[in-house]
């Protein structure tokens, strides 16, 4: 000992100070060593205690400002634009003219058609006086016959009983003929005349449906609103040529008169949230030229026909089915939209799909599926050895027999976790609703993903520090 105590005082400092440090090092690192040692098998996690609150289930849609009642106005006729009487977001009211297109061809023939029904109807008037003057003319012939029918048949009594000459009753016979051709004359021209009366009536009725006609092509060059509302859309100017629909083809679009007195969010819904939707159901709806601004509506039209999200085309008119996702319309009208919206503005909406009130909930990241075998392999395995076991779920490949699902949680018990299978509810924007298996206040693991993802059922755990689990979300 004093050979040693000798031998260190005869070093110099600076060898005495390089032996201190040696010394600490080897300390240092055997303590390191057996930290290392204690901490091996257990897994840093990040948890949290389960709670209650009230959630509220949200489905988000994206889409456009459009207003309820809206008229797209396109062309009816051929012609050239003339007249443009309002601009691009001027009010109208119904009945005010729009445009007018050039009517001279459209205007002529209104003025032929007008001339023709009235040369129909003077000839409507002189058919109906002819009528009645052979109907006049009928009754006096027919009024002279019956006078000289009785006078004839007088005549031939008399001439039976030999008390008329031959000569008078020859004169008799002769009056009695002339009469009843008169008689017959009258009846035909009666025909003829009522004939002429049919086809002068005939001839107004075709006049006026001409001019019927000719009057219709001249309204149709001059628009006007069929609402009240506002011009949003007006691409035409004057002088352009227009052209009218034909069959499956459209006419020339003209202009929009929308109605913005009641606003509507159209927005397109997932395939897998549109289940959820109902009429009336409140939402929150957002407009991206409005920032910082939430503006309450109500859904009051849902979509029955599916759309191809890529093209926006109705699934009812593809030939053959297709795997690509799709989407539903959904309408939200808003409550009290902004004076200045416009149609086309791009607009979030965010649709309460459902509400629990003080209810068991847990974040979403919390909630993961194990197998079936993996649970009941981790258990065999404790309890056949003492240490705990390995955390990766790589040492644990599942087998066929072994692929049931179950969903649940893991909670932190005695430093292990212990997956803890739940019934799940509603889902929030961050929170689950939990029906069933787990109570409130229970301590539960909520991080990291990576950590969860492969977290085993019994494994050591221990819950990470503030610093540490600020430094796994920098990596």
């Amino acid at each position: 000992m004093r050979n040693v105590k000798g031998w260190f005082v005869r070093l110099k400092r600076w060898q005495k100070i390089v032996l201190g440090a040696g010394l600490l090092l080897v300390v240092g690192i055997g303590v390191l060593v057996v930290v290392q040692k204690r901490k091996a098998g257990i897994v840093p996690v990040q948890a949290g205690k389960v709670t209650r609150q009230t959630l509220a289930q949200v489905v988000t849609a994206s889409g456009e400002v459009r207003p309820r009642n809206y008229v797209n106005i396109n062309s009816q006729s051929f012609g050239k634009i003339v007249e443009i009487r309002v601009a691009e977001g001027q009010r109208v009211r119904r009945g005010d003219v729009l445009l007018r297109l050039e009517a001279v061809q459209p205007s002529a023939d209104v003025d032929a058609s007008r001339a023709g029904v009235k040369s129909s109807e003077s000839g409507l008037t002189g058919a109906q006086a002819s009528l009645r003057a052979s109907q006049a003319d009928y009754q006096r012939s027919l009024a002279e016959f019956d006078r000289i029918s009785a006078n004839w048949d007088r005549a031939q009594n008399l001439h039976k009983e030999g008390l008329i000459s031959q000569q008078e009753y020859d004169a008799r016979a002769a009056e009695f003929r002339s009469a009843k051709a008169t008689a017959d004359l009258a009846t035909e021209r009666v025909g003829q005349n009522q004939a002429e009366l049919d086809r002068a009536q005939s001839g107004l009725a075709q006049g006026r449906a001409l001019l019927t006609r000719a009057s219709d092509v001249l309204q149709k060059t001059t628009y006007t609103s069929p609402i009240d509302g506002m011009v949003t859309n007006l691409p035409v100017h004057e002088g352009e040529q227009t052209v009218p629909g034909i069959q499956n083809s459209p006419g020339s679009f003209l202009m929009t008169v929308a109605d913005m007195s009641e606003v509507t969010a159209e927005v397109k819904v997932d395939e897998t949230d549109i289940v959820n939707v109902q009429l009336g159901q409140s939402a929150e709806v957002t407009i991206d030229a409005f920032p910082n601004k939430t503006y309450k509506g109500t859904v009051t039209q849902i979509g029955t026909t599916a759309l191809v999200r890529s093209t926006g085309r109705s699934t009812a008119e593809l030939q053959t089915g297709t795997q690509e996702a799709k989407d539903f319309k959904v309408i939200i009208t808003l409550g009290e939209p902004p004076a200045t919206v416009r149609p086309g503005l791009s607009t979030t909406a965010k649709v309460t799909t459902a509400t629990r009130e003080n209810v068991v909930s847990v974040p979403l990241q919390a909630l993961t599926i194990r197998r079936q075998g993996d649970i009941e392999a981790a258990e065999k395995k404790a309890r056949g050895e003492k240490t705990a076991a390995a955390a990766s779920l790589a040492a644990a490949p599942p087998t066929a027999e072994e692929k049931k699902e179950l969903q649940g949680v893991f909670l932190i018990k005695d430093g292990k976790a212990h997956f803890q299978t739940v019934e799940t509810g509603i889902t929030g924007v961050t929170e689950i609703e939990i029906l069933s298996g787990l109570d409130e206040g229970q301590e539960i693991i909520t991080g990291t993903y990576k950590v969860l993802r492969e977290l085993r059922h019994l494994a050591k755990v221990r819950i990470e520090s503030p610093e540490e689990a600020k430094a796994e979300e920098r990596r």
